[in-house]
Formats: structure tokens, sequence, C-alpha cells
């Protein structure tokens, strides 16, 4: 797969078909009847999947007096299967698992423009119902690289992409016999979301990769291309993670049986790791190093500094006081404890589409005074990444934004971008240190302000996010509140898609806006464009669209018109719009850098079946 553009990286018919229930008896006659060294009565007699075995497989773990974890409690692991071969999955001795994520995806490179031919004609999709599909969305990379500009078209409503499906999870030994019951984890259809799914997010897709276009939208005479099949499926619902699977000591793999394509199975290594080093699963500590005043409050002009401590989740450290690993340590080295840095420069992303929960940056932001925070529209430049003498990047002022933010990538963005654009890559080589310094503006309005730091682990098939955020006083003791203009999102985000769970692990939803802003070469980073695209694209939101008053708390919230926030959702507008406001050139936020200017004051004050 092609990475970044300042790197080229290589990784090596829609509708009811009939009820999800008959799908599902069908696959099960089918993968009974494959009979031979498959079938449920190979499973070895005796000690397979007893609490005793298991019992004694956790006393086996736990000889050095510090038992990390209970392999009794069930954890959620992610399986990959890339061209049809199962990435391997080491998981720590005895554990019981469940599946909370699947990630499968198929390539074809291709020297002409013939969409998705490729993928239909050979490789792993090839021989799925590609009827109906169709190219629903384009966008350009703004910033070029060495071959040109990219553009990605975005393909949906292939049969596969829309019936539904679901996967049997097989553990087996060395020669491929069950070791273990099979579990059976229903994908669900593409277009409406029911109780019965596993998984809260699914989404299967494919998309046409351009890597040498001539200039921004303009693709004339270009011979490199990638086509490529998406399936992704994640955060395991309440029920899947009751689906367990035992791993027997024998287990040396899991085999993977998609019901769309239940004759060619794909296995996965599985190898079991006795006496890891780390527990699993993942926290982190905000920790202020510069004292506040004796009331407990920062002046206004005060330069803060913080230390991040990240542990597993029995409390213990991932790193040493002082420094996190390196970008080529956690990328290319040897990373026992699990932690991630961004690395779309070699798994690229793109919002909904494309495996964001893949991306993986650990960052940190601040943001106040609460009661000024709101959506930031100021664009920031790559400039301000790659300047050597900038480790924090201030993100808005009050002044331009009505509110004041910084962040801060690790490792520094002048290292991690800096590196990127680098031949060399000198920065990715850079010590990380713990600790940063965000600087409150002498002229800061006195309130609350919010220091969050968000990343992700994987670590022995656990791949989970988390966050933190802290409150500092600046200027007051008086603790000032946010006025959020829309919510709850757990009227829909639940049952395994709480907030807490995906994304970034953040509950938080005052502690956003300072990482979304617009970038230069990134447009849609505000949380307002992403949640109108995702939400829009997707079609199992359990209401309609047009029913702003479903996430939107006040009339005046959805009154700030601009291509934007209009466009992140709509796909057209009028051409009397086109003549004013220029054609769509962006699924994103409709066009360029103008797009987040306020179109008008006085139209679209009200939006139809909006409920407000």
């Amino acid at each position: 797969m092609r990475g970044t553009n300042a790197l080229t990286v290589k990784g090596n018919a829609p509708g009811n078909a009939g009820s999800a229930l008959g799908v599902l008896l069908v696959a099960l006659l089918v993968s009974t009847g494959c009979g031979g060294p498959e079938a449920l009565s190979e499973v070895p007699s005796g000690d397979v999947g007893t609490g005793e075995v298991l019992e004694a497989q956790g006393q086996a773990l736990s000889g050095d007096g510090e038992r990390r974890g209970a392999p009794q409690a069930a954890l959620g692991v992610a399986l990959e299967v890339e061209d049809g071969v199962g990435m391997p999955l080491r998981v720590r001795a005895g554990q019981t698992v469940y599946i909370n994520q699947i990630d499968i995806r198929s390539s074809v490179a291709a020297s002409k423009d013939e969409g998705l031919a490729g993928l239909v004609r050979i490789g792993d999709f090839a021989g799925l119902g590609w009827l109906g599909v169709r190219q629903v969305d384009q966008e350009f990379e703004l910033l070029s690289g060495e071959e040109g500009y990219k553009r990605r078209r975005f393909y949906r409503n292939a049969a596969w992409m829309d019936l539904p499906s679901g996967f049997f999870v097989e553990p087996v030994d060395e020669a491929g016999r069950l070791t273990g019951a099979p579990i059976f984890l229903n994908a669900g259809q593409n277009q409406q979301r029911q109780d019965t799914d596993d998984f809260f997010v699914r989404r299967f897709r494919a998309i046409q990769w351009t890597y040498d276009c001539r200039g921004l939208h303009d693709c004339t005479g270009a011979s490199n291309y990638l086509e490529e099949a998406l399936l992704e499926l994640r955060n395991a619902r309440t029920q899947a993670k009751q689906k367990t699977l035992a791993l027997h000591a024998k287990t040396k793999g899991l085999r993977l049986r998609w019901t769309l394509r239940p004759f060619s199975a794909y296995t996965i290594p599985v190898e079991q790791v006795a006496q890891p080093a780390y527990d699993y699963g993942f926290s982190m500590d905000v920790t202020p190093v510069t004292p506040p005043l004796k009331d407990g409050t920062y002046a206004p002009g005060t330069a803060i500094t913080f230390r991040l401590t990240l542990k597993d989740g029995s409390g213990k450290r991932l790193h040493p006081v002082g420094w996190l690993p390196t970008y080529n340590d956690v990328i290319f080295g040897a990373n026992d404890a699990g932690i991630q840095y961004y690395r779309a420069f070699f798994d690229p992303t793109a919002t909904y589409y494309r495996r964001k929960h893949r991306e993986r940056m650990m960052m940190a932001q601040i943001i106040g005074p609460a009661q000024r925070i709101q959506p930031i529209r100021a664009i920031i430049d790559m400039d301000a990444f790659v300047d050597p003498a900038v480790d924090v990047q201030t993100i808005s002022t009050a002044a331009q934004d009505g509110v004041f933010s910084q962040f801060r990538t690790f490792p520094s963005a002048n290292k991690l971008f800096g590196g990127a654009f680098d031949p060399v890559h000198a920065g990715w080589a850079a010590p990380v240190s713990d600790t940063w310094t965000f600087t409150v503006p002498a002229n800061a309005e006195p309130g609350t302000y919010l220091v969050t730091v968000k990343g992700r682990r994987v670590f022995l098939g656990e791949d989970i996010p988390s966050s933190k955020t802290v409150e500092i006083q600046v200027g007051t003791k008086q603790r000032t509140q946010p006025a959020l203009t829309t919510g709850p999102c757990n009227s829909c985000h639940s049952e395994g898609g709480e907030l807490s769970s995906v994304l970034h692990g953040n509950d938080n939803r005052a502690a956003c806006a300072a990482c979304h802003a617009p970038l230069g070469f990134e447009l849609e980073g505000p949380v307002f464009v992403r949640v109108h695209f995702v939400h829009s694209r997707s079609e199992r939101v359990d209401t309609s669209l047009a029913q702003c008053s479903k996430c939107h708390l006040t009339q005046q919230s959805v009154q700030r018109t601009s291509k934007a926030a209009c466009l992140s959702c709509h796909k057209s507008y009028p051409k009397s719009h086109e003549q004013s406001f220029g054609p769509i050139t962006s699924m994103y936020v409709g066009g360029g850098r103008e797009s987040f200017q306020q179109c008008t004051s006085t139209c679209h004050t009200t939006h139809p079946q909006s409920g407000l």
C-alpha cells in the first residue's frame, strides 16, 4: 500500500437477498458439511477448554509472584487478513478471547483506469458478488508526492457489501483440527443496524487509488493505480463479548470463515506467549509538573509543563520515567509495551472510508476557557508542523476563534512529519520526552482549561484506545463549564458503541476541538465535519438525517451556514449556489479553504424536517 505524500511505501446487486436468519442457516449447513479435520467431532477429548486446565495455565503464568492479569477474563482481540493471508496473532497463553475487530483487505495494482475491474477479475475478493457496485465519492489529497497528486475514488453497493453475512471463528491445532467449539459472529447488513449485529461499526467498501495525477483534480495521463477492497468490523457489542474462545495449549491458529466465501477460509497463525512482561489494558496519567500558585490556580501567561505516564491495566509503567520510545522503535523496532504513534505514512487513512482506527496518533491538547469552547475554523498549515523551532502548535486564539488552544503530537510534529519529508528520516530516531509545555496566553480569559491526551496501544492481540483529560484553573478558582450545543450521543452510541470505547476512547466531548482543527493538508479535521460526514455516509443510522434535533439541542446551533457545515452531509446544492460559491470539489467540506467561512446570516436559518 502506498504511504504518505512525502514517502512512497509499498506493503505488499444490492438489496434484500433474504433474511439474515436464512443466510446463517445456510452458512451453518455449509460449514458443518465440510467434514474432514474441520468437523466438530475432531475436538480433542479430555482437557480442552475445561476450567481446571485454564486455572492451571493461569497459575503457571504467575510464577514470578506478580500475576499479570487473569487469562480467564475475556479479552477483545483484533484479527487481520491481508491479500488472503492471515496476519499472525500473538496472545497471552491460556487467554480467553472474544473478537473485537476484523480487518480484511484485498488489493490489485493496475496501469490504467479500469475502476475496480482488477478486483472483480483476480484477487481474494474476485469470487464475491460485485453486482451493483458504483462510485459514490471522490477526494484528492491536498499535498502532492514524488509521483504527483493522489486521487481516491470510493465505491459501494456491491452485493457483498450490502448483503447480510457473518463469520465463523474456529480454534485449530497445527493440523487444522478443532481445539474448541467455534463461535459465530453476525456482521449484519449495510442498510440497517439490528440488535443481533455483533459489531457496532460495519464498513464494507472499495477504493481506487490514483498515485500520479499531474494536478489537483486532474489525472489526465495517469498510469499508476491501486484497487482495494476493504472490510472493517470493530467494537464488539455486548452480546458479542459473550462469544468467547478459550485458547487450548494446542491451539496454533484461528480459522476465519466468511459466510459469503465459506469454502475458502482464512487461517490466522496464533502464538501463545507465556509470562508476558506487561498486562493487557491501557491507561494514562497526565500530571502538571509546573506547580500552581498558592490558591491552586495558574496565572495568565504561565508556561505549564505536563508529564505523561502510560500504563497497562495493572498500573505498570510502559516506559521509563522521562522518556517515551522513539518513532523508529515503535514502527520498525522492538516495541514490547505496545505503545503506538501515527502510522498513516504506511497505512493511509480516510475519514469513514479507510481505517481511521489504525492511524494511532498520540497527541495532547489544551483548550479553554471551558465556557468558550466551540469549533475551530482557523486553518493550520504544514509549515507550522515542520518548523524545527516549534514543538507545540498554537491552533486557535480567542481573538480569531473565540477560544484558545494548542496541541502537541508525540513525537513532536517537527520530528514526526519533518522526519517523513526528510530522505534519511532523522527525526524518527530522535528521543521523545514524556514532558511538554503549553503556554497560556498573557491575556487568557479566566476559567477552567482542559488538557487532554489520547493514544492507542496494540499489545498481544489487543488494539484499544485511551484518553485522559485533566482540568487546570487559570486566573480564577471558580470552575467553568462548556455549553455544548449537541448531544447526548449515548442515545445511539451504546451496547459497545460508547464514546469511551470507540474512536479515541474519549467520552468528554468538550475535549475534542483543539485536535480536530482544519489542517491545510486535511481540511476535514473539525468534529462537525466528521460527524456530519460519517453519519451521512452510514446507512445504519436509526433516524432521518434531516432530523437535526437528534443531535443538535438548539435552533441556533444549526444556523451558521458554510460549505463545510452543509456539504459535509449534502452531496449537491443548487446551480445558483455553484455560481455564487463555486462547484463542489471536496466530499468532506465542499470546496477549499473558503469552506469554513460563513456564507450568509440571512439564508438557511432553518432546516426542513429538523425538529428544531
